[in-house]
């Protein structure tokens, strides 16, 4: 089950607690741990025991278990329920936390001093909310409290050691705590690109001013356009269906784009869109500020909008303020009140908390189940799955599990370092991250099961746009194995087959090495010298930022094409484009590798592999494929 996949953890460390002897207190185990602190921050000295800390405890889902199955009953085209997706009321009333769980941890809560008039329940039943003072915190989860700093920006946060600990007979009621060990990495680190911070994302490697712009298919191996696509993965459709089928890039405040850069780049590419803008879904605060970064948004905007055409709408989720911005937590209590952090389910050290009192910011209550999830949703940010707890990923790949359940594809990009973490990054032995370790450092969410993970590819130097392309060689396309997720049933012979035939030569203590976490990416796209317009001039942009979005906007026409006769859109694709109906559909890639951690990372070969996943789209074959199903 990937809910319980902490047995498959390779750097989470063993860790064990002696009870007291008293009867009167319960023996304690620690429920999470930590075995550093993420990149860049150190505790400088104890937290103020007078300190008021928001206590969150987020209670143990019913059927959470289940989750795989339940998605799979949905997702595998073997399966007679496939395409038959869930309501949100369905979703919520299969996962809400049995009573026993809320009795349990406030009954704890009361015997610890916490008394039940300082207690509320979440709107969704999930959380239970307490305000307590840091003296308090300490003694009702066995930790001791820091202040931590931040070595790039002197910023500083309150945060435990290396663990916190609950009662034997709690702990199981309880999937985490928080503010416990989770990090404001988001800001002090920006998302999946090669951005000037290391961090939260996967920022895009923008070049100099291209000073001559090609329109023909001669010169794709230097600069790709919306033709060099098209011919690329023989995409030739024209939407129909516009009013049911939707399609989401999501972008995280500072990220914006300037909307006189489309009408550059569709001046030049494709002019009877000039004009055309995305629908704009402001969430806790997003707005389009053309004085923020531009490479990332102005990239996925252009290329989605040029490559579904007029016809189809493409709807921009602008995550957060200019003061606090935004996490993918945010995202999804915008998509899902279930879920919604509003009610006690974000983690203020890690996402954006609203309303944002201060100048500028949203000082309204945050988006809460206030937005329709679409029919697919690409995002190009991730962090490493280092920089994070294990129980916070967990409780968030479960939620994209349940928009698959929805009917939702959730894709992300896999990032841009090979099989290093963000900026090059990689893992001590003790789980610190450092600039020259060697230990692998795979991302998060690209690491999550119920995600499809998107790796990147390139037309070689010299070759023509009909030549096989390669795995992305100006940079390394992110892509291994999870260190916290275990293996999904549906990817278990493809990756066996490769460990098999081609088993990695490195030792077993510098990568997760058991055959038993989930592998990524799961296919892969062109992502290397995109043509894009930023402040009026064309420059080259790379990165799987640019082959997620690329790829969500070809399937976007599939789900076009099955709306159209009365089918179901193609939610989580994972289970179908392994299955064996699907095998031989995607171009498969056979040359390269993605290096990092001063090694040559993981190669590419025939059928999958951990750089660049089945491989890229073939969108006729795919096409007929998903209309042959029900």
């Amino acid at each position: 089950m990937l809910s319980g996949c902490l047995s498959v953890l390779f750097l989470i460390a063993a860790f064990s607690l002696v009870a007291h002897s008293s009867p009167l207190i319960p023996r304690r185990i620690p429920h999470e741990t930590r075995r550093a602190a993420p990149f860049g921050w150190q505790p400088v000295r104890r937290a103020e025991p007078s300190t008021i800390l928001p206590l969150r405890i987020g209670l143990a889902q019913s059927n959470i278990a289940d989750l795989e199955f339940y998605l799979s009953d949905v997702s595998h085209p073997d399966s007679p329920n496939y395409g038959k997706h869930w309501n949100a009321a369905q979703v919520t009333d299969k996962f809400r936390p049995a009573a026993e769980a809320v009795e349990t941890v406030r009954a704890w809560l009361s015997e610890s001093g916490i008394h039940a008039q300082r207690t509320r329940l979440s709107a969704s039943g999930g959380w239970l909310l307490t305000n307590v003072t840091i003296e308090e915190a300490e003694a009702l989860l066995g930790t001791e409290y820091y202040v931590f700093q931040n070595a790039a920006d002197s910023k500083e946060h309150v945060a435990c050691d290396s663990a916190y600990h609950l009662p034997e007979h709690v702990s199981k009621h309880v999937e985490l705590i928080t503010p416990t060990l989770h990090f404001d990495i988001m800001k002090s680190r920006p998302m999946i690109k090669r951005a000037t911070r290391p961090g939260f994302g996967s920022g895009p490697q923008i070049g100099a001013k291209i000073d001559k712009v090609f329109n023909d298919l001669a010169h794709c191996d230097e600069q790709i356009t919306l033709d060099c696509l098209r011919t690329l993965y023989n995409f030739d459709y024209t939407f129909v269906n516009t009013k049911k089928n939707s399609f989401a890039i999501v972008e995280y405040t500072p990220q914006t784009h300037n909307p006189s850069d489309l009408d550059v780049f569709f001046g030049n590419f494709s002019k009877s869109q000039v004009g055309e803008r995305p629908t704009l879904i402001s969430i806790d605060g997003g707005v389009l500020d053309s004085s923020g970064s531009l490479g990332e948004s102005s990239l996925d905007l252009q290329y989605a909008l040029g490559l579904v055409g007029k016809n189809q709408e493409v709807l921009l989720y602008q995550v957060g303020d200019e003061v606090v911005g935004g996490s993918f937590n945010n995202m999804l209590d915008a998509l899902d009140a279930s879920f919604c952090t509003f009610e006690g389910g974000d983690d203020p050290t890690q996402d954006g908390i609203y309303p944002d009192t201060a100048l500028g910011g949203f000082d309204e209550p945050e988006n809460c189940g206030t937005v329709k999830a679409a029919d697919i949703i690409s995002t190009s940010y991730g962090y490493d799955e280092a920089d994070l707890t294990p129980f916070y990923m967990i409780r968030q790949c479960n939620e994209y599990g349940k928009l698959g359940l929805m009917g939702v594809t959730i894709m992300y990009a896999s990032g841009d370092d090979g099989v290093a973490g963000f900026g090059g990054v990689c893992l001590e032995p003790n789980g610190t991250q450092a600039l020259g370790a060697s230990i692998f450092n795979p991302t998060f969410p690209g690491g999550c099961p119920y995600v499809t993970s998107v790796g990147a590819t390139q037309i070689a130097h010299g070759n023509p746009v009909t030549a096989p392309e390669i795995a992305a060689a100006d940079f390394a396309s992110g892509g291994g194995w999870s260190n916290i997720f275990a293996i999904p049933d549906y990817q278990k012979s493809v990756v066996q087959s490769y460990l098999r035939e081609h088993p990695p030569s490195y030792p077993s203590d510098i990568w997760n090495s058991t055959g038993k976490s989930r592998a990524f990416p799961d296919i892969a796209g062109n992502g290397v010298n995109y043509t894009v317009a930023i402040d009026g001039e064309f420059v080259p942009i790379g990165g799987t930022s640019a082959s997620c979005p690329m790829t969500a906007s070809i399937l976007s026409a599939i789900n076009d094409a099955r709306l159209v006769r009365g089918k179901s859109p193609i939610g989580f694709i994972n289970p179908t484009i392994y299955s064996e109906p699907f095998r031989g559909l995607f171009n498969d890639i056979t040359t390269g590798s993605n290096p990092g951690c001063g090694t040559d990372g993981f190669s590419v070969e025939r059928g999958w592999d951990p750089v660049t996943g089945l491989g890229t789209i073939n969108f006729p074959k795919l096409l007929d494929a998903w209309l042959a199903l029900p």
